[in-house]
């Protein structure tokens, strides 16, 4: 028998209906997340074995790399199958040396990320535990070991030292998207520390006698397990020169990183001593000069002469090369009177101030989720008067650092045009079929206009 619908139970129909609908546009699938692949890198030329492991990752069917030079094939068992999360990965011996992506393609779809290294040095990995004096893990010169951290524990490592023959030992963990916060110490083979380093650089170390001496690596907060990984190079080095340090990414902190319009080489290097007045390096504007903050306290001086009405803009990059330095700049007038000398103050240049607010909501919804400031300097220096100017060059944090590697360039020029585009990611998942739009006002640098 037909019975006519009411309204109401119309509309009770098209609400369920509708909301039927939405609940099933808001199903989203997982996303695949690429977390360890172990060893973390490899050497130039060769094969190696990688395991992998993720979070939805089932069913992989590949592993690519960022780089054509870096291939991977499925491990076979002997039941003629592929072996689940193992893959047999090829070096070329022309790959780029370097930190390049690593991403699982499985059901779900292509995965996050994982830095994956590629090196010159013989390649091994920790297979057994190394918590002790007496279970150090021997590590030949010239080599890098791959292996995880071991929790509440530490890990020792083993490596014959020859009197007065320098070798570098860095631990690569943060640049290599690991979760482990690296304390490394050289140690005597009693296990006595010799050096400590807990800022995660290089360890440069002059045996002061032949014999055997001891590796110490842990967490600083004595955390471990399968994120925690680490690549701990032994290398020995030649001459006077910088410790090699492995290759690795860095955190972003800057709009501009590396610096932009710099060329690769300086055009002009210091030139030591030039600490005191009467040293002054002399220098003809605009100057692009590459200098380092070595020895400690290290404070360089260049000499110029400008004209009234001259604008000049000063900039030292050092921190956004990716060292933890705070270069700070300092300029005086020179005024002599007779044999007398008299300086006044100009400017002094402190930190790139931030040019766009930093996110409030963590999402990065009004803003990128990073300070786009640096400890570099980037400043403008007006000229007043016709004469002789001084400018001075340090690091504040190096007042106590023997660090040779904590290099700078510093340049004055003229102002030109220019622009800068920052871009941030939003959290927004499409899939195939979906369509979605965002607006995000352009940011601009302090002072800049729009075109």
């Amino acid at each position: 028998m037909f019975r006519p619908i009411s309204f109401s139970s119309m509309l009770g129909l098209l609400v369920l209906a509708f909301a039927s609908t939405a609940t099933a546009q808001l199903v989203v699938l997982p996303a695949p997340r690429l977390l360890t692949t172990m060893p973390m890198g490899g050497q130039v030329g060769t094969t190696v074995e990688v395991t992998i492991t993720g979070e939805n990752i089932e069913n992989v069917t590949e592993l690519r790399f960022s780089t054509p030079k870096i291939t991977a094939k499925p491990v076979v068992g002997e039941d003629g199958k592929p072996v689940e999360n193992k893959f047999l990965v090829t070096i070329a011996p022309d790959a780029p040396v370097g930190v390049h992506d690593a991403r699982v393609m499985s059901r779900l779809g292509i995965s996050s990320a994982r830095a994956f290294s590629v090196g010159k040095l013989a390649e091994l990995t920790r297979s057994e535990a190394n918590n002790s004096v007496e279970t150090a893990l021997k590590l030949p010169a010239n080599s890098i070991c791959n292996a995880v951290m071991t929790k509440r524990a530490v890990d020792f490592y083993s490596f014959e030292g020859k009197k007065g023959k320098r070798v570098a030992v860095d631990c690569a963990a943060t640049g290599i998207d690991s979760k482990l916060t690296p304390v490394v110490i050289i140690a005597d083979a009693t296990g006595q520390d010799l050096l400590v380093n807990r800022t995660g650089g290089v360890i440069d170390f002059t045996p002061p006698a032949d014999g055997t001496y001891l590796i110490k690596v842990n967490d600083l907060t004595y955390q471990g397990g399968e994120r925690l990984f680490y690549r701990l190079a032994m290398q020995e080095v030649a001459g006077d020169g910088p410790a090699p340090q492995q290759p690795s990414t860095t955190r972003v902190s800057a709009v501009s990183w590396p610096p932009e319009g710099i060329a690769g080489t300086a055009k002009d290097p210091e030139a030591e001593p030039n600490n005191l007045a009467a040293e002054a390096q002399k220098v003809t504007l605009p100057m692009d000069v590459s200098g380092s903050f070595f020895p400690a306290a290290d404070v360089d001086t260049y000499e110029f002469s400008a004209k009234k009405g001259e604008v000049w803009w000063v900039e030292v990059a050092s921190e956004r090369l990716g060292l933890s330095t705070d270069p700070f700049v300092l300029v005086q007038k020179v005024t002599k009177t007779g044999e007398e000398e008299t300086l006044s103050d100009v400017a002094e240049l402190y930190d790139i101030a931030s040019p766009m607010k930093v996110s409030t909501n963590g999402y990065s919804y009004d803003g990128p989720p990073y300070n786009t400031g640096s400890p570099d300097v980037l400043g403008k220096v007006e000229i007043k008067e016709d004469g002789v100017y001084r400018l001075q060059v340090r690091d504040l944090f190096g007042g106590t650092r023997n660090e040779p590697g904590n290099v700078y360039r510093l340049l004055v020029r003229q102002a030109q045009p220019d622009f800068a585009l920052a871009t941030w990611a939003v959290h927004m998942t499409l899939r195939n079929g979906d369509r979605a739009a965002f607006s995000k006002p352009i940011s601009l640098r302090a002072g800049a206009s729009m075109a």
